[in-house]
């Protein structure tokens, strides 16, 4: 059967769903739906609800899906163990869900992986191969495994049990969030939305679902236009965990018919959204997981007056990692710039432009001495520095007044580029 001859029907019902639910009632969390007044203001919308599967076990809703597969091998699959290919989340899932059932778990990551998430597979017991630049490389290799040792292959998202058990997001969004008008997901390969649209355009045909995919993985919406399946030659996004290169057969096929839209976000606006939801919302989330945050933010889509409610598919971040996309989204929004000075004195004048910042009520963030490039006055010092302040209007002021300080002038800022 061809990728166009496959319908929606033959993938994944609201019925398996459904039974899905029940199947891993006992296992996963309900998670919660958090309002965001904040989020509401900037994007028109009448309401914004966050789902935060970030606050899933294993920090994703990867859980779900890989929970429902496992649970229904046949004992002999169970003995003969499994093997996955993984950018991060759905190898955490699949190695939790094999630790609770009793399964061997091999997993095999790209060499983007995050180093946590590593460790955290490793944590839930599995075998971790690290194998491939890219998703791709893995997934091959994750093949091969699977032959060699006679083991039991679970697809990251081209899976009936897998699409159904992410579904069961989508029962939890209707009955937290019974008013909803648009849903905004993020796409990879297309499991997470193909269950979730399943769900909501069962229960109400008008409910809008909205995929969106970082601009350097953007493969659904073309296949959409294309009728066809696009498959990128290569991905670059801060998004690792929704870096894949196409959608497969049966998410395709979903996709296809029960998804209204798929829009892209920049890396810029990913960062900027992990910064916001950790400010707003007090939650820690991955780009991947608030690309539908960026989506809803950067007004492109028209959701005025709506009920919205933004899927934060995942959590999984290090902390060094978070705080280099926080400040990265900061940068985004003008509230966090770079500045390069010369100073007269050294280091008498760095507590010239200490006060000058303080007085501006702006926070000094790093201040270092450089090395000296061409440009730097032989009679100078030249510095360094990071500063945070409410917005680009005060962060120019900032900048102003030190350029006016006396022994300090400014040769470079970030808000300039």
């Amino acid at each position: 059967m061809g990728e166009s001859d496959l319908a929606a029907a033959d993938v994944v019902t609201l019925a398996d769903i459904e039974m899905a639910r029940e199947r891993i009632a006992d296992v996963v969390h309900c998670t919660p739906l958090d309002t965001s007044r904040t989020f509401a203001e900037m994007s028109g919308a009448e309401s914004v609800g966050l789902k935060l599967e970030a606050m899933q076990r294993t920090g994703s809703f990867k859980i779900r899906g890989a929970y429902n597969r496992l649970s229904q091998l046949s004992p002999t699959e169970q003995s003969r163990g499994v093997v996955a290919s993984s950018a991060g989340n759905h190898a955490q899932g699949v190695a939790l869900a094999g630790q609770l059932l009793d399964i061997d778990t091999t997993i095999v990551v790209p060499e983007i992986t995050p180093a946590a998430k590593i460790d955290a597979t490793r944590g839930y017991g599995a075998e971790v191969v690290v194998a491939g630049e890219q998703y791709e490389a893995s997934y091959e290799r994750a093949l091969d495994i699977a032959d060699e040792e006679d083991r039991e292959f679970v697809h990251p998202f081209d899976d009936a049990a897998i699409i159904a058990g992410q579904g069961t997001v989508g029962c939890e969004l209707i009955e937290q969030f019974p008013d909803l008008d648009t849903a905004l997901v993020s796409v990879g390969g297309g499991g997470l939305i193909s269950g979730i649209a399943t769900v909501l355009k069962a229960h109400d045909p008008d409910i809008r679902v909205i995929g969106v995919q970082p601009e350097g993985a953007a493969h659904a919406k073309p296949s959409l236009e294309r009728g066809e399946i696009h498959r990128l030659s290569t991905v670059d996004t801060v998004a690792e965990g929704i870096a894949d290169a196409r959608l497969l057969q049966k998410t395709f096929a979903v996709v296809r018919e029960r998804v209204d839209d798929v829009v892209s976000v920049s890396d810029d606006e990913l960062s900027a959204a992990v910064a916001l939801t950790a400010e707003r919302a007090k939650i820690v989330a991955e780009a991947a997981g608030v690309a539908p945050v960026a989506a809803l933010l950067a007004g492109d889509l028209d959701v005025e007056g709506e009920t919205v409610a933004a899927v934060v598919s995942g959590g999984n971040v290090g902390l060094r990692e978070h705080a280099e996309l926080v400040r990265s989204g900061l940068m985004e929004r003008g509230r966090y710039a770079t500045v390069r000075l010369e100073l007269r004195d050294w280091p008498a004048g760095v507590g010239a432009v200490v006060d000058t910042i303080g007085e501006c009520r702006a926070e000094l963030d790093e201040l270092s001495r450089v090395r000296r490039d061409r440009g730097d006055r032989p009679n100078r010092t030249p510095v360094e520095l990071a500063v945070a302040g409410s917005g680009r209007d005060h962060l120019e002021t900032v900048v102003e007044s030190l350029d006016g300080t006396d022994g300090v002038a400014v040769r470079e800022c970030s808000l300039r580029e």
